[in-house]
């Protein structure tokens, strides 16, 4: 019988403890880990080196679980992370060190992911656990690459559409390729820097701060809303329109925001890979951007209301909707290199590799 979750955070806890598995507890997490055979494909694991596989994680989680309380969580009990510790984090973590061990330069790993599904948060997390691995990794967000103030006010008196910092046609372009490539090419010893940005800044506006210099740069996690997105063919925008695109002026402003997505394809060409982080209903950011809100508000920070929230989320989704970009990246033959699908309780549903068969047929599986 396969491992459930209680059972899968019960045989961590006493691992933890010190207390090995027995060979039926064995037994029941190779059960686990090969019953999904798209996980399984998307972790290279298969009946062959499964064992070896699920050791190095464990011994792994016994050395990262002491930073715990250093990670970016809401506070609970260590148990309500294991089991997002051994599906999820660590895989993902020792996946990002066997990529960047098969190359010989950083590797730029790409993270596409919505409103609320926690994109930023895991690339910390993964950032925090791949030093401790011995890679030297560093967080860069699409939001890093924002125009100044002044050159966002231009671009506003231009086209009055963008009225929020973030759709395509708000940022450096040319910033994000020169950052990638100064760093991707540098020598040892030689100092490259990060973009940064103040959302602060000009009443929330935000602008451009300093840059921060960084060397010996192992892996850099590239996080963003529509970082990877492409361009779909303009027949997309004729049909029906899943909501909230309904007027004329909507899918005007939808197909404009599809054309300039071609200015970023040399950007997205500098990625190695990407993941995809997307819920099984994308409506379900626009909760989890309110909870976000109201956490930040109880904790007597500056917070948007309900009313506002709802129609900031709305206009991404009116100028690049998941519905009809997500499919093209996630589907079979897809460009992304993984994909996670996050269930209401935000823990994976589905990871999977687009690129390869889902039909997979592994021979030592």
């Amino acid at each position: 019988m396969s491992v459930s979750m209680t059972e899968l955070g019960q045989i961590l806890q006493q691992s933890l403890a010190g207390q090995a598995p027995s060979e039926a507890q064995w037994a029941q997490l190779i059960q686990w880990e090969l019953g999904d055979l798209n996980r399984a494909q998307a972790w290279q694991i298969t009946s062959g080196n499964v064992r070896c596989v699920l050791e190095e994680r464990l011994d792994w989680l016994k050395r990262i679980v002491p930073l715990h309380a250093d990670l970016p969580l809401p506070d609970q009990p260590l148990e309500a992370y294991l089991p997002l510790y051994w599906q999820l984090w660590l895989p993902l973590a020792l996946r990002l060190r066997a990529d960047r061990q098969q190359q010989n330069h950083p590797l730029i790993e790409g993270f596409l992911g919505g409103q609320g599904t926690g994109k930023t948060t895991l690339t910390q997390i993964l950032q925090r656990f791949l030093q401790v691995m011995g890679y030297h990794t560093v967080g860069l967000s699409i939001d890093d690459l924002y125009k100044t103030y002044a050159e966002r006010q231009q671009v506003k008196a231009i086209d009055p559409r963008l009225i929020w910092r973030g759709p395509p046609g708000t940022h450096d372009i040319d910033l994000g390729i020169a950052t990638l490539q100064s760093i991707r090419q540098a020598q040892p010893g030689q100092i490259a820097y990060l973009p940064r940005f103040d959302k602060s800044l000009h009443g929330g506006e935000g602008d451009r701060v300093d840059p921060e210099p960084v060397q010996d740069v192992d892996i850099v996690l590239f996080e963003g809303w529509f970082l990877g997105m492409r361009p779909v063919t303009p027949r997309c925008f004729e049909g029906d329109l899943p909501d909230p695109i309904f007027t004329p002026t909507d899918r005007q402003f939808a197909a404009d925001m599809n054309e300039r997505l071609r200015e970023y394809l040399p950007l997205w060409d500098l990625l190695d890979r990407l993941i995809v982080l997307c819920p099984e209903d994308y409506r379900m950011s626009q909760q989890w951007r309110r909870q976000a809100e109201h956490r930040m508000k109880a904790q007597g920070k500056a917070g948007m209301s309900d009313a506002t929230i709802d129609e900031f989320v709305t206009y991404f989704w009116k100028a690049l909707h998941p519905e009809v970009f997500l499919p093209p990246l996630k589907t079979q033959g897809g460009w992304a290199d993984l994909v996670i699908e996050i269930g209401s309780n935000r823990v994976p549903r589905k990871i999977y590799t687009p690129k390869i068969s889902t039909a997979f047929t592994d021979k030592g599986v």
